[in-house]
């Protein structure tokens, strides 16, 4: 990879890959990655190892060590990060990678998990197409998770530490390329629906979000949420469903449905409600907070607060 050298003009080559064998399966391809990757900063700096306790530790440890947009890879993972402190273990197949950023704004901060999930899922598009391939249909099913064909298949952890005047962040991705079991993974769907044999690669899928991010981020912290908004929500499965919201006001609870509109500007999600009110609901049960969802109502389908918060398919919450 590469990074400008302060005080030079210079570019320097840095690669720090992992001396343990190389699994004979599906194991990360370095140079393809880098072949295929057109950013200016972010993914230029590769940690690159075959097994590893968690790739969040990695660059959330050693944070102040690794140039802004640092990323570390891991083939496989026994002690994944997750929401609520969840660890968990990882299989060969999947695309594991955690990587850093900074930010000066922190009330903008939460909306990050929101540009990494729609710059994934728009590097999947672009690829497909790119490649001939059919499109998946990826969805994001807020606030953090990867929906494809009902089922999950990647998650986003987003965690942060503030340090002289600026957020330091620590952003983890895992997505389901190739694993298709308990239930299903991108290459596996791409064979169902593709006459022909087909398949996509961790390195361009990687390459290829990093494009994306780097563009999205840009954007966003120049102009905000905005602009991306629309795009965002023609990925995530949430616009018109129906949720049941839990209110505690002077020591009573009330239980009222509601119609989700969209995201409010501190990122949670904006309801209506059958009495005409607006809302805002937020992801766990501080009663403090305006809203607590309690169920989501998709299709016939209702998913509980826990299900929809922590997922129910192969990929935890993130990394």
């Amino acid at each position: 990879c590469q990074f400008q050298v302060p005080n030079t003009n210079a570019n320097t080559s840095l690669r720090l890959q992992s001396h343990l064998p190389r699994p004979t399966n599906a194991s990360f391809n370095v140079d393809s990655f880098f072949t295929s990757l057109s950013t200016c900063r972010f993914g230029r700096f590769l940690i690159w190892s075959p097994r590893l306790p968690s790739t969040h530790d990695v660059v959330s440890h050693n944070f102040s060590e690794l140039p802004v947009g640092s990323v570390c890879v891991a083939d496989v993972q026994f002690k994944g990060k997750g929401r609520s402190a969840n660890v968990w273990e990882s299989p060969p197949g999947c695309l594991m990678f955690s990587f850093t950023l900074q930010m000066e704004d922190g009330r903008i901060v939460p909306l990050v998990q929101y540009i990494a999930s729609l710059a994934l899922t728009e590097a999947i598009k672009d690829l497909c197409f790119n490649n001939g391939l059919p499109q998946l249909g990826i969805k994001i099913k807020w606030p953090n998770d990867l929906y494809l064909n009902g089922f999950k298949v990647g998650g986003v952890l987003c965690t942060s530490t503030y340090k002289s005047k600026k957020f330091n962040i620590s952003v983890g991705i895992g997505l389901n390329v190739d694993n298709k079991q308990p239930t299903t993974c991108l290459n596996a769907r791409l064979q169902q629906i593709a006459s022909m044999s087909c398949q996509l690669r961790k390195e361009d899928i990687l390459a290829s979000f990093f494009d994306k991010f780097e563009n999205f981020f840009d954007q966003f912290l120049s102009q905000g949420f905005k602009p991306l908004e629309e795009l965002y929500y023609q990925t995530w499965l949430h616009s018109g469903q129906r949720v049941i919201v839990q209110d505690t006001r002077e020591g009573q609870t009330v239980e009222n449905a509601a119609t989700i509109q969209g995201l409010t500007s501190s990122g949670y999600l904006l309801a209506i409600g059958d009495d005409g009110q607006m809302c805002e609901l937020h992801p766990d049960g501080n009663r403090s907070f305006q809203g607590f969802l309690l169920s989501f109502s998709f299709r016939g389908e209702t998913w509980d607060e826990f299900a929809l918060l922590t997922g129910d398919g192969p990929i935890p919450d993130s990394m």
